[in-house]
């Protein structure tokens, strides 16, 4: 199969090197032209999320030349190798489909990531790295995903990143419902937030985003109050607590910028909550008094609770998972196997259509129509022989008799010694045509 995925997760690598491996969405295509221009690889999709960056492909010479690719991506890594996990051919597919289905998730079975799967894959499609066969696992992933969602209850009374955040936050404070909550972005995890804390009678809700447009349309779905992304010191002493996920490879958020807001509330406890990856809020803002910082790593407590209520619906999608890797897994091979032959033919085809074509040239310019006839036959055996010719003297020079065997099976001869000319590609016989002379 050649198939091939390798990345880091919540399971292998904290939040401080994924933030450093993961690629944000504009960085994709590029990175894909400068995967699929390593030696060897076909194929290739790039799945980056908040809690993982996985890198599947297509590659004849292996998965060495993808991981050390990967370890040198921009933001300086490190030693990734010691916390990438690699798979293979059944192994890549069983992982994908895990993934798709959410059992793989900080969160299982949580919905989200089946759609950030399909952004990869439309992203690779988009990008041109995406060929058949990684094309063929990814449809059959989101298939797989479907059926455990509606034969299992692996997706019954989800808890997402965002809502179990929101759990933490009514952990932290007595009443939400005499809060001030930040939120720090306008995407999904933010959307997700922003439900949850209407739901919970938060007081007041501020939405500051970059583009404010977003952060208007947002926060007029949740009764909340939108704000230029500029703004956010003139408002940050406001919140007691700040939830953010924005897409910046940087952080947005700084201890002094933290430490005025403080000194403004008079040393009032603010509770920050970053699901970015990369971290939008400065690691060092943990170091303030009055102020806890969470990052999705920290929120494992809140999300085992979950985790522990789906084991049984988990355990069921793991065995529709097992079935569908089986079957695709056998079909795959089943096109490979017929690879050659439609590579085969598709030549034989070429070559007979174009000769044919100079052939008809021929004869309406007035070719003699035995001349055209023999240079036909004679142009169409040199063009369907001349590349097993020449591979065949190269074998025989390098004292290799397979090929030579692979001739007797593919042309056995009759008696007397002539190739047997009468067999048709469907193994049959091919009717004798009688001679009309």
């Amino acid at each position: 199969m050649n198939l091939y995925v390798l990345g880091i997760n919540h399971q292998t690598a904290p939040v401080a090197l994924r933030e450093r491996v993961a690629f944000a969405g504009d960085q994709v295509p590029a990175a894909l032209a400068t995967v699929r221009g390593l030696p060897g690889i076909h194929e290739a999709a790039l799945l980056s999320t908040c809690n993982r960056t996985e890198l599947y492909a297509v590659s004849e010479q292996g998965d060495q030349v993808l991981a050390d690719w990967l370890a040198t991506h921009p933001r300086e890594a490190g030693d990734l190798h010691a916390y990438l996990y690699r798979h293979a051919d059944a192994a890549a597919v069983r992982h994908l489909f895990r993934v798709s289905t959410g059992l793989d998730s900080l969160v299982l079975g949580e919905p989200q990531i089946l759609g950030q799967v399909k952004d990869a894959w439309a992203m690779a499609r988009g990008a041109g790295s995406l060929g058949g066969q990684l094309d063929r696992l990814f449809q059959q992933a989101f298939a797989t995903a479907k059926r455990a969602r509606t034969h299992t209850r692996i997706g019954a009374n989800p808890v997402s990143v965002a809502s179990a955040a929101v759990r933490l936050a009514q952990e932290s404070f007595a009443r939400l419902e005499d809060s001030t909550v930040l939120l720090l972005g306008a995407g999904e995890t933010i959307e997700l937030a922003a439900r949850h804390l209407s739901q919970a009678r938060v007081k007041r809700l501020l939405v500051a985003n970059r583009t404010l447009a977003h952060a208007q349309d947002l926060a007029s779905r949740h009764g909340g109050v939108a704000l230029p992304l500029s703004d956010l010191d003139k408002h940050l002493a406001e919140a007691d607590i700040v939830l953010s996920a924005t897409a910046a490879q940087l952080p947005i958020l700084h201890k002094a910028q933290v430490e005025a807001a403080l000194v403004r509330r008079r040393h009032r406890p603010m509770l920050l909550l970053d699901l970015a990856v990369p971290r939008d809020i400065a690691p060092d803002v943990a170091e303030l008094r009055d102020v806890y910082l969470y990052t999705v790593d920290d929120l494992e407590r809140t999300i085992e609770d979950n985790r522990r209520g789906r084991r049984e619906a988990a355990d069921e999608a793991e065995a529709i998972i097992d079935l569908q890797v089986a079957r695709f897994v056998e079909t795959l091979a089943a096109s490979q196997r017929t690879e050659p032959l439609k590579r085969l033919r598709a030549h034989g085809e070429a070559a007979r259509a174009d000769v044919l074509a100079r052939a008809r040239q021929q004869l309406a310019a007035g070719g003699n129509p035995e001349e055209v006839l023999d240079f036909l036959a004679h142009t169409l055996t040199n063009r369907l022989l001349h590349a097993p010719t020449v591979a065949l003297r190269e074998a025989a020079l390098s004292g290799s008799a397979e090929l030579g065997h692979a001739v007797d099976r593919l042309f056995p001869a009759a008696p007397g010694g002539a190739p047997d000319a009468t067999g048709t590609d469907d193994g049959t016989t091919a009717p004798v045509m009688p001679d009309r002379r």
